[in-house]
């Protein structure tokens, strides 16, 4: 199979140079590749007063973008065209495709029917059954033939129908997809893409609403991005194709349909910067993915009550961009940090570590790092928005730093 695939396109020459090459603008990116430990700063004395602002305030379990709130958008007089997040992709996608003979797709139903979520429609006509390849289900094994295929010189996408299926296939993302380069002295790169949607849905239940974030950060040799908006979308799909690196780029099945207007002119973006969002003053806001949205609801609040936050989309997962978070810390002092992810091992559980490692006295007050619960998430609609951090929560916490 990887022979008939590297019929596609032509082979590269193989590149001997490492994963994660030094990114010049940020000073910090190396430590954040080191084992950090498991650092938490729950604030827990002051646990019960977060809980009852979550009851009094507003639940707004299904908070998105609203106009005016996302700093990447363009206003709908400036030029450029309109997409959805999927299409975004989509569009991300096809360009590389259109530019790289050797880009090619494969998963489940990505073929005609266009993918799960419709991210790949359109393009197995266009570019033909070889170039947008069907498979069965069976998560290993196309994984594996994706990362075989990455080894002979083509750049596959793998799309995984959910995030949680690809558990299926840890093994070949670990061991092969993120260790080959080294094991093999050099010898090999793995350039793909692993992408999918993920996070917590409404009402999918437990097995199609994992946050497994933490779960891949944890793997040596493998750079981790998460998209929010449609133009981030676009630019770090097109970034992880390019790169020699093995990337995973997390989608959040809450977001497809976010529509925003990006430019017409071709863009990439940087797999290692994170986004400013919005400058502030009092206290930096790092989130990511969905909570984005549930922390811009809160900061109208926050305005509201004279508060100044900083948000910080990090989108790199891994390496983090301690460049951008370092400046934002030494100025507000006050770090808030809102992620998705579970509470114990998660990504904010790393950030905690890094930050208190490296900006430790520029801190003047303990990080809040707030997470969803550990719990497997509910099917039931209610419990599964008890399990997720809310506005009401995002304000509590901003109060208890600054004061």
């Amino acid at each position: 199979m990887a022979a008939m695939l590297h019929t596609i396109g032509v082979a590269s020459p193989v590149a001997s140079g490492g994963v994660f090459p030094d990114h010049q603008s940020n000073k910090f990116a190396v430590s954040s590749l080191h084992s950090l430990p498991v650092i938490r700063s729950e604030a827990r004395s002051n646990l019960s007063s977060l809980h009852e602002s979550y009851r009094a305030g507003k639940l707004i379990a299904k908070a998105v973008a609203t106009k005016g709130e996302n700093a990447a958008a363009s206003g709908a007089s400036k030029p450029g065209h309109e997409l959805l997040l999927f299409e975004a992709l989509r569009e991300g996608l096809e360009e590389e495709m259109e530019r790289d003979p050797r880009v090619c797709v494969m998963g489940e139903d990505v073929g005609h029917y266009g993918g799960s979520y419709k991210v790949t429609k359109g393009l197995a006509p266009k570019f033909g059954d070889l170039r947008v390849l069907d498979t069965p289900i069976a998560e290993n094994s196309f994984t594996g033939m994706g990362i075989g295929a990455a080894m002979t010189g083509l750049r596959p996408v793998i799309e995984g129908m959910n995030m949680g299926f690809l558990l299926l296939a840890f093994n070949q993302i670990s061991d092969n997809c993120g260790m080959l380069h080294y094991t093999s002295g050099g010898q090999f790169t793995i350039p793909a893409v692993i992408r999918g949607p993920g996070g917590v849905g409404r009402q999918l239940g437990a097995e199609h609403s994992q946050r497994l974030e933490s779960y891949f950060q944890s793997i040596p040799g493998i750079q981790l991005v998460a998209c929010s908006t449609p133009y981030n979308a676009k630019g770090l799909m097109k970034a992880a194709i390019r790169s020699e690196n093995p990337v995973v780029l997390f989608e959040h099945v809450l977001l497809y349909n976010l529509k925003e207007r990006i430019p017409d002119e071709e863009y990439v973006l940087n797999l290692e910067e994170a986004e400013m969002v919005r400058p502030g003053e009092h206290v930096t806001i790092l989130t990511y993915s969905r909570m984005r949205y549930h922390v811009m609801q809160a900061v109208k609040t926050l305005v509201n009550k004279g508060y100044d936050p900083e948000v910080i989309d990090i989108r790199s997962l891994k390496p983090f961009d301690l460049y951008t978070i370092g400046n934002s810390v030494k100025k507000t002092h006050r770090v808030l940090i809102v992620e998705e992810c579970m509470r114990t091992g998660g990504i904010g559980a790393s950030l905690t570590a890094a930050i208190n490692e490296n900006f430790h006295d520029y801190l003047d007050a303990q990080i809040i790092c707030l997470s969803s619960q550990d719990v497997p998430t509910p099917y039931a609609g209610t419990l599964e928005e008890w399990t997720l951090v809310q506005p009401p929560q995002i304000v509590a916490a901003v109060e208890q730093l600054c004061q």
